[in-house]
């Protein structure tokens, strides 16, 4: 049975961050916001009741929503924000959003397809999330985007299932995605030009910076007096872990050695295998969950963990207590 549709808890932050830019008061709707916590996932009714009020404020632009959807940085949309941003290519960047989708929505709903020289991503009629939702959701996407590669302003074909809105607003949506955007379509999509999955993406986001340092520090403790091996390791495992892959063969090929040279480089270290990754996984842990914009899940899953619940087990193992509990003590 699929899981009931909602939003990561960070993705309010892009309301809050617009009420900030025009200084709207909204002491009724600010007080809903800052009721829910950045590590809960919001219910998508919320979600929708909160863009209504928001609505509903004096008008600051022809379409709120798409503004709304500009405001957004990696800290919005936790998890795939950091693993977009540390892809190697726009291709790499595209495939982790479909992998990890599910994180966001609760569902998997994205489909990606090549049509011509265009990759498309789409979702399905009964995958809207209403028109207002729907709109904050592709301007954040095509917004990220523009983030990720500076070069790009116009995408190819941009599509919602909701009716055609007045003419001011048509031309609002036509000026913000920079080509002209088609209305009551079988399913609401982004094309792109396929030559893009190529493009390179810049490394110099402060958000993942700070988010790649803090994995690397927590792996410093796991390996105390790491070498250049040690340093080679550790990124290898921080690379593997959410992809789920970290058996001893996989990261002793990525660094070009034998299971049993590493095996052996371990041994030296007064280390095993299980041992390195428990240490390592607990480490890692500690440092995500001090990071309210993390939810249990994606904490789970950026450790290589398939469901929360091993997360966990894996936890009270370590520590004797919950994720969940361990946080609570941060606070």
């Amino acid at each position: 049975m699929a899981m009931p549709m909602r939003v990561t808890g960070g993705w309010i932050q892009l309301l809050t961050d617009w009420l900030d830019l025009y200084q709207f008061p909204a002491p009724d709707l600010r007080l809903l916001l800052d009721s829910r916590r950045q590590d809960e996932a919001v219910p998508l009714a919320l979600w929708q009741q909160l863009l209504e009020r928001a609505s509903m404020l004096p008008a600051t632009a022809v379409v709120p929503a798409l503004e709304i959807g500009a405001q957004v940085r990696p800290r919005h949309v936790g998890v795939l924000g950091y693993l977009s941003l540390a892809s190697h290519t726009l291709g790499e960047a595209l495939q982790v959003y479909q992998r990890y989708e599910q994180l966001f929505y609760g569902q998997q709903l994205v489909r990606v397809r090549v049509q011509g020289e265009l990759v498309v991503l789409c979702w399905d009629a009964d995958a809207s999330t209403g028109a207002s939702a729907d709109t904050v959701a592709i301007a954040a996407l095509v917004s990220f985007l523009r983030r990720l590669l500076p070069e790009v302003s116009a995408v190819a074909r941009v599509g919602f299932v909701f009716p055609a809105p007045d003419a001011r607003s048509r031309a609002a949506y036509d000026a913000f995605f920079g080509c002209e955007v088609v209305f009551d379509a079988a399913a609401t999509e982004v094309a792109l030009p396929v030559s893009w999955l190529a493009c390179r993406l810049p490394h110099s986001y402060p958000d993942v910076r700070e988010q790649l340092d803090q994995q690397a520090r927590a792996l410093l403790l796991a390996l105390p007096g790491a070498d250049a091996f040690d340093c080679a390791l550790q990124r290898a495992l921080v690379r593997r872990l959410p992809e789920g892959e970290v058996g001893l063969e996989l990261v002793a090929e990525e660094l070009c050695l034998s299971a049993r040279t590493l095996q052996r480089r371990l041994q030296q270290r007064g280390l095993t295998w299980r041992s390195l990754l428990d240490r390592t996984r607990q480490r890692l842990a500690e440092a995500y969950l001090a990071d309210s914009t993390l939810q249990l899940g994606e904490v789970a899953l950026l450790l290589g963990f398939s469901e929360q619940s091993a997360l966990n087990r894996a936890f009270r193992r370590w520590t004797g207590t919950t994720p969940a509990r361990w946080r609570r003590t941060l606070r």
